[in-house]
Protein backbone atom coordinates (compact mmCIF):
# COMPACT_ATOMS: atom_id res chain seq x y z
CA UNK A 1 0.00 0.00 0.00
CA UNK A 2 1.03 3.19 -0.77
CA UNK A 3 2.23 6.15 1.46
CA UNK A 4 -0.21 8.73 1.69
CA UNK A 5 0.63 12.37 -0.45
CA UNK A 6 3.03 14.48 1.66
CA UNK A 7 4.39 11.42 3.66
CA UNK A 8 8.05 12.07 3.00
CA UNK A 9 7.46 15.74 3.23
CA UNK A 10 6.01 15.48 6.87
CA UNK A 11 8.98 12.83 7.68
CA UNK A 12 11.32 15.11 6.21
CA UNK A 13 9.89 17.75 8.43
CA UNK A 14 10.28 15.64 11.56
CA UNK A 15 13.60 15.00 11.07
CA UNK A 16 14.24 18.11 10.47
CA UNK A 17 12.51 19.52 13.96
CA UNK A 18 14.43 16.81 15.65
CA UNK A 19 17.71 17.81 14.60
CA UNK A 20 16.74 21.75 15.39
CA UNK A 21 15.77 20.42 19.11
CA UNK A 22 18.50 18.37 19.07
CA UNK A 23 21.57 20.92 17.85
CA UNK A 24 20.04 23.73 20.20
CA UNK A 25 20.78 21.78 22.84
CA UNK A 26 24.01 19.58 22.15
CA UNK A 27 25.68 21.09 19.25
CA UNK A 28 26.06 19.91 15.72
CA UNK A 29 29.48 17.63 16.65
CA UNK A 30 28.12 16.03 19.64
CA UNK A 31 24.74 14.77 17.95
CA UNK A 32 24.82 11.75 15.69
CA UNK A 33 22.47 10.92 12.75
CA UNK A 34 20.84 8.06 14.56
CA UNK A 35 20.14 10.42 17.34
CA UNK A 36 18.42 12.81 15.66
CA UNK A 37 16.55 9.79 13.79
CA UNK A 38 15.38 8.48 17.15
CA UNK A 39 14.09 11.90 18.05
CA UNK A 40 11.69 11.65 15.27
CA UNK A 41 10.76 8.47 15.65
CA UNK A 42 12.58 7.20 13.18
CA UNK A 43 15.14 4.68 12.25
CA UNK A 44 19.42 5.75 11.14
CA UNK A 45 18.47 3.83 7.55
CA UNK A 46 15.51 6.73 6.49
CA UNK A 47 18.12 9.14 6.73
CA UNK A 48 19.61 8.77 3.60
CA UNK A 49 16.30 8.79 1.40
CA UNK A 50 15.73 12.27 2.94
CA UNK A 51 18.86 13.87 3.27
CA UNK A 52 22.38 13.80 1.09
CA UNK A 53 24.39 14.17 4.21
CA UNK A 54 24.12 15.26 7.93
CA UNK A 55 25.68 19.01 6.51
CA UNK A 56 22.62 19.31 4.34
CA UNK A 57 20.59 18.41 7.54
CA UNK A 58 22.39 20.99 9.86
CA UNK A 59 21.28 23.18 6.93
CA UNK A 60 17.59 22.55 6.86
CA UNK A 61 17.70 23.04 10.67
CA UNK A 62 19.37 26.47 10.79
CA UNK A 63 16.70 27.63 8.76
CA UNK A 64 13.82 25.73 10.42
CA UNK A 65 14.80 27.21 13.90
CA UNK A 66 15.41 30.49 12.98
CA UNK A 67 11.89 31.34 11.13
CA UNK A 68 10.74 28.79 14.62
CA UNK A 69 12.23 31.59 16.57
CA UNK A 70 11.34 34.67 14.51
CA UNK A 71 7.73 32.89 14.88
CA UNK A 72 8.10 32.71 18.43
CA UNK A 73 9.37 36.04 19.17
CA UNK A 74 6.94 37.80 16.81
CA UNK A 75 3.96 35.84 19.10
CA UNK A 76 5.51 37.65 22.22
CA UNK A 77 5.76 40.67 20.72
CA UNK A 78 1.74 40.57 19.25
CA UNK A 79 0.28 39.52 22.42
CA UNK A 80 2.10 42.52 24.88
CA UNK A 81 0.99 45.79 24.80
CA UNK A 82 4.39 47.17 25.67
CA UNK A 83 5.84 50.25 23.67
CA UNK A 84 8.48 49.30 22.22
CA UNK A 85 7.53 45.83 21.14
CA UNK A 86 11.00 45.28 20.57
CA UNK A 87 11.26 45.33 24.68
CA UNK A 88 8.87 42.33 25.13
CA UNK A 89 11.36 40.49 22.68
CA UNK A 90 14.24 41.97 25.04
CA UNK A 91 12.71 40.85 28.12
CA UNK A 92 11.61 37.46 26.37
CA UNK A 93 15.07 36.34 24.72
CA UNK A 94 16.76 37.40 27.69
CA UNK A 95 14.37 35.53 30.39
CA UNK A 96 15.42 32.70 33.00
CA UNK A 97 12.77 30.79 30.66
CA UNK A 98 14.57 31.31 27.73
CA UNK A 99 17.76 30.18 29.03
CA UNK A 100 16.98 27.24 29.84
CA UNK A 101 14.95 25.81 27.56
CA UNK A 102 18.03 25.34 25.43
CA UNK A 103 16.32 22.79 23.54
CA UNK A 104 13.39 25.25 21.82
CA UNK A 105 15.54 28.65 22.33
CA UNK A 106 17.23 30.45 19.60
CA UNK A 107 20.15 28.24 17.52
CA UNK A 108 22.10 31.34 17.12
CA UNK A 109 23.75 31.21 20.73
CA UNK A 110 23.46 27.72 20.38
CA UNK A 111 25.48 27.04 16.86
CA UNK A 112 27.44 30.45 16.68
CA UNK A 113 30.99 28.86 17.40
CA UNK A 114 30.63 25.58 15.86
CA UNK A 115 29.65 26.99 12.38
CA UNK A 116 33.20 28.64 11.80
CA UNK A 117 34.18 24.86 11.75
CA UNK A 118 30.95 23.70 9.28
CA UNK A 119 31.00 23.41 5.80
CA UNK A 120 30.67 26.38 3.00
CA UNK A 121 27.23 25.69 2.48
CA UNK A 122 26.34 25.53 6.23
CA UNK A 123 27.90 28.87 6.56
CA UNK A 124 25.74 30.24 3.85
CA UNK A 125 22.50 29.34 5.48
CA UNK A 126 23.66 30.45 8.33
CA UNK A 127 24.54 33.83 7.29
CA UNK A 128 21.78 34.28 5.41
CA UNK A 129 19.49 32.66 8.77
CA UNK A 130 21.16 35.67 10.48
CA UNK A 131 20.87 38.55 8.18
CA UNK A 132 17.14 37.52 8.44
CA UNK A 133 17.25 37.87 12.29
CA UNK A 134 18.85 41.09 11.86
CA UNK A 135 16.53 42.38 10.06
CA UNK A 136 13.53 40.94 12.03
CA UNK A 137 14.96 42.43 14.92
CA UNK A 138 15.99 45.95 13.19
CA UNK A 139 12.39 46.03 11.87
CA UNK A 140 10.88 45.36 15.70
CA UNK A 141 13.13 48.16 17.20
CA UNK A 142 12.52 50.69 14.37
CA UNK A 143 16.31 50.55 13.75
CA UNK A 144 18.67 50.52 11.07
CA UNK A 145 20.19 47.51 10.30
CA UNK A 146 23.72 48.42 11.99
CA UNK A 147 21.91 48.90 15.79
CA UNK A 148 20.02 45.70 14.89
CA UNK A 149 23.45 44.18 14.55
CA UNK A 150 24.59 45.64 17.69
CA UNK A 151 21.50 44.66 19.54
CA UNK A 152 21.19 40.99 18.34
CA UNK A 153 24.61 40.49 19.28
CA UNK A 154 23.86 42.05 23.09
CA UNK A 155 21.42 39.85 22.85
CA UNK A 156 22.82 36.30 21.68
CA UNK A 157 26.21 37.02 24.08
CA UNK A 158 24.05 37.79 27.00
CA UNK A 159 22.82 34.63 26.41
CA UNK A 160 25.55 32.51 25.85
CA UNK A 161 27.76 33.79 28.48
CA UNK A 162 24.23 33.50 31.23
CA UNK A 163 24.23 29.67 29.78
CA UNK A 164 27.60 29.47 30.38
CA UNK A 165 28.60 30.46 33.89
CA UNK A 166 27.57 27.80 36.59
CA UNK A 167 26.80 30.38 39.52
CA UNK A 168 22.69 31.34 38.92
CA UNK A 169 23.40 34.62 40.50
CA UNK A 170 25.81 35.38 37.77
CA UNK A 171 23.42 33.87 34.95
CA UNK A 172 20.84 35.91 36.46
CA UNK A 173 22.87 39.48 36.26
CA UNK A 174 24.55 38.47 33.11
CA UNK A 175 20.36 38.65 31.80
CA UNK A 176 19.88 41.70 33.95
CA UNK A 177 22.56 43.85 32.40
CA UNK A 178 21.91 42.06 28.50
CA UNK A 179 17.92 43.70 29.17
CA UNK A 180 19.41 46.85 30.42
CA UNK A 181 22.12 47.53 27.67
CA UNK A 182 19.60 46.21 25.05
CA UNK A 183 17.18 48.22 25.82
CA UNK A 184 19.27 51.55 25.64
CA UNK A 185 20.43 50.67 21.99
CA UNK A 186 17.16 51.03 21.35
CA UNK A 187 16.29 54.27 22.96
CA UNK A 188 19.93 55.65 21.32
Amino acid sequence: MPYPKGHKMKVRNKIVESAAQAFRTHGIHDVSVPFIMKGAGLTHGGFYSHFDNKEQLVAEACRYAISDTIALLQEAADQENQNPKINTVIDYYLSPYHRDKTEMGCILPALSGEISRSSEEVQQVFTHELKRMIAFISNLAEIDTSKGSALLSTLVGSLVLARSVHDPELSNTLLSAGKQHAKELVMI
